[in-house]
């Protein structure tokens, strides 16, 4: 099949002739400067988005895919009929009871506010990651409570007697901020406490320490506990209530949809707020952020695209003996606009089909030699994901912004006149 003569002229027409290489230079130099727009956004793109998949992971790890509670009350009564309710739901995979309360922890070398949740811990591994996350130690410790020493409460300097403590896992952070590890006790304040003459009595229980662990997050390794659900109820005076349910679905990526689902199960009477929704500050910053690298690194592209026009332009005046030939023989207007027209799609081609394969090298080696001190940054390398629509995007973005680069030099050309261009010859 004979190839389209504008294709061939198009091709001739970006090497130029032995007395004058600034066009080939100039060619080259609008292939590197695509070449290099698109792998500066293939770079950004996947750290960006490898970034927001770790938090999201890390989020996910610890909190579960959707909470479920009264809306008109602050308790959750009978909810194991709930529960059952929830998890015959479509697309839900678990659910469990919790309860969430805002207390002290004092110790002998410090007070922290934190968040205490209490869990349900035969079923929490069924929800959320943090049995994984657990280390020195196991998320079933809370079902057994611990023998620790201490003196008699009506003789401080008699022998210590072994007296059994309910169990608590810390946040890492949190148990180095109080100066504890795995073994020792610390005390949990309530502020909500038993009514006297005096008003209102702070309620104080001793806790032994019985797994720390690990998110990744530092908000939540340092503001987190977590007891077992029994505990928790008795300490809080709740009695059979809790505070909320906790459901995993099938797609976390769906969560919205199956919340309003397990809304319209429930009733009125009962919310359902997905991960997203409860995390939208963070994700919509980083979202915004991603969109904004995008457009200030398209600003290469762009930068590159004004050596396509003068390329084209420095073509299209060492050319115009030769346009006005192909227009002498009957080539139309159309045609030497498509000549030019190709001559910037081939140049846009060209630096995109170098620069994607340059921008995964660039990632490959990032993610392979830059390391850091996990201790320090949380992370030991830099994440990295590249989705194929964002590849899409960036190779849609720098072959249009190349196709406009020519619209202005095609039209010179394609205005030309054979008589004008012939007349000095």
């Amino acid at each position: 099949m004979a190839i389209p003569y504008e294709i061939f002229v198009g091709l001739r027409y970006l090497r130029a002739k032995r007395r004058n290489r600034t066009i080939s230079l100039n060619t080259v130099v609008s292939i590197a400067g695509i070449t290099l727009g698109v792998a500066a956004l293939i770079g950004t793109v996947g750290i960006m988005t490898g970034f927001k998949e770790d938090i999201q992971g890390k989020i996910l790890g610890t909190t579960a895919h959707i909470i479920v509670q009264e809306r008109m009350k602050e308790n959750m009564t009978e909810y194991d009929p709930l529960v059952e309710k929830i998890q015959a739901v479509p697309n839900v995979v678990a659910a469990t009871p919790f309860v969430l309360r805002q207390v002290l922890l004092t110790t002998q070398s410090g007070v922290q506010g934190i968040v205490l949740r209490g869990i349900d811990p035969t079923r929490e591994a069924q929800v959320t990651e943090l049995a994984k996350n657990v280390s020195t130690g196991q998320l079933t410790d809370l079902l057994t409570p611990v023998k620790v020493k201490q003196a008699p409460v009506d003789d401080p300097q008699g022998e210590p007697q072994l007296v059994e403590r309910p169990g608590i896992i810390l946040g890492k952070e949190l148990a180095l901020r109080l100066g504890i590890f795995v073994g020792d006790t610390l005390n949990v304040v309530s502020p909500v406490g038993p009514i006297s003459a005096m008003g209102m009595v702070p309620k104080i229980r001793t806790f032994a320490v019985v797994a720390l662990f690990h998110s990744g997050m530092y908000e939540y390794d340092s503001s987190l506990a977590y007891i077992e659900l029994g505990e928790a109820q008795k300490f809080f005076n709740m009695g059979s209530s809790v505070s909320g349910i906790e459901v995993k679905v099938t797609d976390v990526f769906r969560a919205s949809e199956i919340a309003r689902d397990i809304e319209h199960e429930l009733g009125f009477s009962h919310g359902a707020r997905d991960w997203m929704q409860m995390n939208r500050n963070l994700f919509s910053a980083l979202k915004l952020e991603k969109t904004m690298m995008f457009l200030l690194l398209v600003l290469i592209t762009i930068v590159a695209s004004f050596n396509i026009v003068s390329t084209l332009t420095m073509i299209v005046t060492e050319k115009q003996k030769e346009i006005a030939i192909l227009k002498a023989m009957g080539a139309t207007k159309r045609s030497i606009r498509r000549i030019f027209m190709l001559n910037g799609l081939i140049i846009g081609f060209s630096g995109t089909a170098i620069g994607i394969p340059l921008g995964y090298a660039f990632l490959w080696l990032i993610q392979t030699f830059w390391t850091f001190d996990p201790t320090v940054y949380y992370i030991s390398k830099i994440p990295v994901h590249v989705l194929a629509e964002d590849v899409l995007l960036v190779a849609g973005s720098a072959i249009l912004i190349s196709f406009a680069a020519t619209v202005y030099p095609a039209n010179q050309a394609a205005k030309l006149e054979p008589i004008a261009a012939l007349r000095y010859e």
